[in-house]
């Protein structure tokens, strides 16, 4: 797709709904507040304040920028800026499309919920039983065997989910900016409603305190370092391919300085409505204690718990219960769509194909590989693959970037596209430049190390820490891990493969804007 015929957002809101709804997802409503009830409460918030301010920002700004300034995906944006840091684009791109595949799934797990919302209604104060309505639909066996076991429900729920994925993103840029008017209010809608019953419950304000009032104590373990920054990274899209394609479809006056500082705190506060609406109604149901960091558990497993505690109309109950799956499900479809949207970008771009076509082929190739996480092993397989996918692969993605930008080229060319066409706040280079050089590399760094020593501390020299075999860390993580790292490579052979058919590889680079 050339530069002139390339999609384009119909208006600056659009660009800004579509990256709010994809930093926007299931990880606000449910990991962001397990997380600030591990660490202290108004700790965690002030520590994710920090290192979205210091990382966040800086990283988000970047990508969407060198986006635009390329009109390319991230691959052809990092070859246009060095042709040999290609493969770093590639990374982030392949990581994307695993963990596109495991989305979907826990998508489709929402919708089934939303459909079983029904359920909660007969079970008024049985907080046991409403504990196990999502257990005994997806037929986990809670190891990696049991193949043999497929769930249906889920299965179903997974063709719905792909086919709304595609619907959502067949036309690009056009299609996704008519939807996310609807996707990314609607779930604020939802959580208003929801924090209104939160807050009404008797002792609300108990949840309040544990929320906002910080524990200072907390701040001296380096867990909420480490979990706070994971967090910013996840919860922005940062380091996916994402930001980076949505950035390749704006116009030349863009704010992107201003409209990243949007869509960065629009992301803050509606993760802290998550929380407000968490933990007043854990705290009311008397359920606060139960709070997990894991957010598949607090979704899934906890916060059933606390529906059927909710009030004493089984009715009521249930149709709360649709109302936060719903809102649940509002969250997780912008956030998968624009995974495959931004890998769709990378590959069309790079290989000159209808976008359409390319996204309808990635669409049927992941929904098949998603399969593997349908059966009675599924849940554990997506346990591993996704811990892999975040804790490893996405970190290095960001130290490369980080050491590509800042070192190897230079951050100053970057920040001039960040403030292009900005009056009212300019991005200063004290902050922008000493986060991309220094900052954000050094805490990646020490933040992956950390990582792989507790890995390998905890399970031996290979790593099976998690209490899965050895062999499932090694398929589930290791080679996928490898694979990823290696996946530019491969692209690059496919290319010289292509080129002695006739095939011309973009050779754009990057031509500093005249004043």
């Amino acid at each position: 797709m050339s530069k002139e015929n390339r999609d384009s957002w119909g208006s600056r809101a659009q660009f800004i709904l579509a990256a709010i709804g994809s930093a926007v997802g299931l990880g606000n409503a449910w990991r962001f507040p397990g997380l600030a009830a591990k660490h202290g409460g108004g700790a965690f918030l002030m520590v994710y304040l920090l290192a979205m301010l210091m990382i966040g920002i800086p990283f988000l700004m970047m990508e969407i920028s060198i986006g635009r300034k390329m009109h390319r995906g991230v691959p052809g944006a990092f070859r246009a800026i060095k042709k040999s840091t290609e493969p770093v684009g590639w990374f982030a791109v392949s990581n994307a499309f695993v963990i596109s595949v495991y989305y979907a799934v826990v998508f489709a797990w929402v919708i089934m919920m939303a459909f079983a919302s029904y359920k909660f209604a007969g079970l008024t104060g049985d907080s046991a039983a409403a504990s196990g309505i999502w257990a005994d639909m997806i037929k986990t066996t809670g190891t990696t065997s049991g193949y043999g076991t497929i769930s249906f429900p889920v299965l179903g729920c997974l063709v719905i989910a792909w086919i709304l994925i595609y619907a959502c993103i067949r036309n690009g840029a056009g299609t996704v900016g008519k939807v996310v008017k609807y996707t990314v209010f609607l779930p604020v809608i939802c959580l208003i409603i929801l924090c209104i019953k939160g807050m009404l419950m008797p002792g609300a304000m108990t949840g309040l305190t544990k929320f906002f009032v910080p524990d200072f104590s907390s701040l001296s373990s380096a867990d909420i370092w480490i979990d706070a920054i994971g967090q910013v990274f996840y919860s922005l899209s940062i380091m996916m391919a994402i930001m980076v394609a949505y950035g390749s479809f704006l116009n030349e006056d863009s704010n992107i300085a201003m409209d990243a500082m949007i869509i960065a705190f629009s992301d803050f506060a509606i993760s802290v409505l998550s929380g407000i609406v968490l933990f007043t109604t854990m705290s009311g149901t008397g359920q606060l204690d139960n709070m997990s960091s894991s957010g598949i558990a607090t979704a899934f497993i906890i916060y059933p718990q606390s529906i059927v505690l909710l009030t004493n109309n089984g009715i009521a109950n249930a149709i709360f219960a649709f109302v936060f799956y719903f809102c649940l499900c509002t969250l997780a479809i912008d956030s998968a769509f624009s995974i495959i949207e931004g890998v769709s970008t990378a590959v069309s771009d790079k290989f000159h194909l209808s976008h359409k076509k390319t996204t309808l082929a990635l669409c049927i190739v992941a929904s098949i590989l998603s399969l593997w996480f349908v059966t009675g092993a599924g849940l554990a397989w997506l346990d591993i693959v996704d811990n892999w996918c975040n804790a490893y692969s996405l970190i290095l993605v960001g130290i490369l970037e980080a050491v590509t930008i800042g070192w190897l080229f230079d951050p100053k060319k970057v920040l001039k596209e960040v403030n292009r066409n900005t009056k009212s706040f300019k991005m200063p280079a004290w902050w922008f430049v000493t986060s991309i050089k220094v900052f954000a590399p050094i805490t990646l760094t020490g933040f992956f190390i950390w990582n792989i020593v507790s890995l390998f501390r905890a399970g031996g020299i290979y790593g099976a820490s998690d209490g899965y075999s050895l062999a499932s860390n090694i398929i589930g993580g290791w080679v996928i891990l490898i694979l990823c790292f290696f996946s530019g490579f491969i692209v690059k052979g496919i290319e010289k493969s292509l080129e002695k058919k006739g095939f011309e590889p973009d050779d754009d680079v990057w031509e500093d804007t005249a004043e």
